[in-house]
């Protein structure tokens, strides 16, 4: 099965840290990042989208993060 996730972080290096932590995972980025301000916190947000391979079946309460 094909998994997908949208990783989101404050502009920091948080960010980089959490996109890092899923390429090291097997995952794969998909299309550059993105970046907007939240108005309401007044700050910048990062984005990226990442899949990954994995062997089984998806179901509602498969956890993304365990992969």
């Amino acid at each position: 099965m094909k998994l997908y996730r949208f990783l989101t972080e404050d502009d920091t290096s948080a960010f980089c840290h959490k996109v890092t932590a899923a390429l090291n995972k097997g995952w794969v980025l998909q299309g550059p990042p993105t970046y907007a301000f939240d108005g309401a916190r007044g700050v910048m947000r990062c984005g990226q989208a990442v899949t990954k391979e994995v062997l089984g079946e998806y179901t509602p309460d498969t956890k993304l993060g365990d992969y």
